[in-house]
């Protein structure tokens, strides 16, 4: 650059970004604490990009704006922020570096892992070196490029699933469909294959009504995961919060085939749910890569202490201020782009409380402002309700829905957990959770509780059954990462086994506890490919595959980071298991699962809307709910006035005679699943009211009620 920088015409500074006009595009950026910001265009000169810079010398209190005539959709920008240099005080401006627009919505290029991407001087790719020393090598070239685009509000028709109706299915926008053979193989893991007629088959097959995608924000590897061969695949690093992750992309316009996507599964009846991550950036700590809020105003996009030191509540070496005014008009600004271009219907918030610094979500700067926001507040909200400092389970104002944990963990303890430890604790905290949580959720309803047994993170269903110990090594960590509590057994052996036995029980643990998910009160949750069985060879922690994108052998969890679509007897037998439980949650409890059952006799039925019974068929006594070492309970729950469903649930390794409830509350019992047996030639059973039934070990059995009661005597 030589001679005087050119200045730019005033521009509109009410809207951040790049905003194409008639004429030319408008820019606006946020800082606070810059002495001055220049504008840099990229343009492709002999095969060089070439860089031309104009001063923003135009300022609204923290905000720098200007207009260019002539810039176009597609045009490469960066900018460049001059202020002082106080590490100290965890002010690190440096003007050396190129930085990308945290409003941008598309990016050209990836970062080069070297030294010249962090503002202090490093001696390697990972960031060593002098924190204290500004380094004046320039970073373009080795970052990527912000990209002007013209993507507006557009109409979207919504299926508006009601919660109660909800099923949510989580999954990876690669691993999804990257095995799919149905599609064309280009498409294979991309946005484009979201949409294609054979995945959304497959998600209808099991009634799910909403797809939660994990983040699909552009973001990059971390330095010292990068360093060892491996790359971030799950996403939680992002780099914008407001632009699709490029990788993703089949074609050149990764929003246009994104909105493609959501408009086919909209069609279907389909809902999207994004897992956000706006909690921290791919930018670290102090000494993390300089790249985009940290040259812009570091000090005031991330929360410091004193003495200038990141506050890390989050475990990845920053903490986003989103309590800020600044940033919580980012975060809403983000979300509405989300929503109203893309088409989104709904979020899940990564570590959510790491999003306010308030003793309380019902305090919340963000909470409030998406609370009062007029379009933001009619969506799905959806809370991971703690971040490594504290954990916050039932906190959340209403609209919010929240990950709930304890229901996992009630769920696994009684199936598996007690199990592999050898004693138990009795059944109160199951009952609980299948009754939907009300313990926690007490005044807010059961579609509060976002119910799971198995998530992105942590044991596969199949894994869980088949382990007891984590098995992280293809992540390079040692085997230190990932959660050493699993409330996992193995019966009785580490990894597969040809034992017929054990593979026996270990399906049957499958489907129980997928019945149990998929037909407790609550808004179930699947985690991609436990409907078909997924492994990932005992790693509770699948986050990182390696550079190569090697998609099968060890390294890559032996191809578990994937869904499986040629499936083995077994895994066809466990996808037509959670396709019956789907129907039967759609049949008779989606339209009782909006609110708590109460336990009161109602007077049309002259019975309870939900009751528990023990082995002799007989409602659960104080002692029953005391016995710790009770491994067996039955439940009724009322989805009409002429039926209900019955649930016996066998958790102990013997098979064990129940009795089925008195005529007084129905008059023929049919089970219609038993998760001993094979779906595909399974016959519904018959018995009269009070029978005896033999329920084999670690087995769920589910039973239609027929029949109402009237003035003390069961009718058709």
């Amino acid at each position: 650059i030589h001679g005087k920088i050119p200045t730019m015409l005033p521009a509109d500074p009410r809207t951040l970004g790049a905003t194409v006009t008639d004429g030319g595009t408008n820019f606006a950026i946020w800082s606070n604490a810059a002495d001055a910001v220049e504008l840099c265009l990229f343009n492709e000169v002999n095969g060089k990009f070439v860089e031309t810079r104009y001063a923003m010398s135009h300022r609204n209190g923290p905000i720098w704006h200007g207009y260019l005539a002539g810039v176009r959709p597609g045009q490469r920008y960066g900018y460049r922020v001059y202020g002082p240099w106080i590490p100290e005080y965890g002010m690190r401006f440096n003007e050396a570096k190129l930085l990308l627009d945290p409003y941008a919505h598309v990016i050209d290029g990836d970062v080069v892992y070297s030294p010249e991407i962090y503002s202090h001087f490093s001696v390697d790719a990972s960031g060593n070196g002098d924190l204290t020393e500004k380094d004046l090598r320039d970073s373009a070239g080795k970052v990527p490029y912000s990209v002007v685009t013209d993507h507006g509000i557009r109409p979207i028709n919504r299926p508006l699933v009601p919660w109660a109706k909800t099923i949510v299915y989580e999954a990876h926008v690669k691993g999804l469909t990257a095995f799919n053979q149905e599609i064309p193989e280009h498409e294979r893991g991309s946005y484009k294959a979201l949409g294609h007629p054979s995945t959304i088959a497959h998600l209808k097959s099991i009634g799910v009504t909403a797809l939660e995608l994990l983040p699909i924000a552009q973001f990059i590897t971390e330095p010292v995961i990068h360093s060892r061969g491996r790359k971030n695949h799950w996403g939680y690093n992002s780099l914008l919060f407001t632009a699709p992750h490029k990788e993703y992309a089949s074609t050149a316009d990764p929003i246009a085939e994104l909105q493609w996507s959501v408009d086919q599964l909209h069609a279907a009846g389909i809902e999207v749910i994004l897992d956000v991550v706006y909690n921290h950036t791919a930018e670290g700590g102090v000494a993390g890569p300089t790249l985009s809020y940290k040259g812009i105003d570091g000090h005031a996009y991330y929360r410091q202490d004193s003495s200038g030191k990141y506050v890390d509540v989050t475990g990845c070496g920053n903490t986003f201020a989103a309590s800020k005014p600044h940033s919580v008009r980012q975060i809403i600004d983000s979300l509405r782009w989300w929503i109203e271009v893309i088409g989104v219907d709904g979020f899940r918030f990564d570590l959510t409380t790491a999003l306010y610094t308030s003793d309380s979500a019902f305090n919340s700067s963000l909470m409030a402002a998406i609370g009062a926001d007029s379009v933001l507040r009619n969506f799905k909200m959806i809370a991971e309700p703690w971040d490594v400092t504290r954990y916050s389970l039932g906190d959340f104002p209403h609209p919010w829905r929240e990950w709930n944990d304890a229901y996992r963990d009630s769920v696994r303890q009684f199936w598996l957990g007690d199990l592999a430890r050898g004693y138990g604790e009795g059944v109160s905290d199951i009952a609980a959770s299948i009754s939907g949580s009300s313990n926690i959720f007490h005044y807010r309803g059961p579609t509060s509780s976002i119910n799971f047994v198995a998530a992105h993170d942590g044991f596969t269903v199949h894994d869980m059954v088949t382990y007891n110990e984590k098995h992280n090594l293809p992540n390079l960590e040692n085997n230190m990462d990932g959660n050493d509590s699993n409330r996992s057994w193995n019966v009785g052996h580490e990894g597969e086994s040809d034992d017929q036995g054990i593979q026996e029980i270990r399906l049957r643990l499958k489907k129980s506890l997928l019945a149990t998910l998929m037909l407790s009160s609550g808004v179930p949750m699947l985690n991609m490919g436990d409907e078909v069985s997924r492994t990932q060879n005992g790693s509770n922690n699948a986050y990182s595959l390696p550079l190569d994108d090697t998609q099968h052998g060890e390294a890559s969890f032996n191809g578990g980071w994937a869904l499986p679509w040629n499936l083995t007897p077994e895994q066809q037998d466990i996808l037509n298991t959670v396709k019956s439980l789907a129907e039967i949650r759609d049949s008779y409890l989606a339209d009782v699962a909006s609110e708590f059952f109460t336990g009161a006799v109602d007077k049309g039925t002259n019975r309870k809307d939900i009751a528990w019974f023990s082995l002799g068929g007989n409602e659960m006594s104080d002692d029953h709910w005391r016995d710790e070492e009770k491994r067996s309970i039955t439940v009724f729950i009322e989805a009409d006035t002429n039926k209900a469903l019955l649930l016996m649930l066998n958790s102990s390794t013997e098979e064990t005679t129940f009795t089925l409830p008195d005529a007084s509350w129905g008059e023929t019992f049919r089970c219609i699943f038993d998760a001993s047996q094979k779906m595909e030639t399974y016959e519904p059973v018959i018995a009269a009211p009070s029978a005896k039934v033999a329920v084999p070990a670690h087995s769920v059995l589910v039973w239609l009620v027929s029949g109402r009661v009237s003035q003390g005597r069961t009718t058709n």
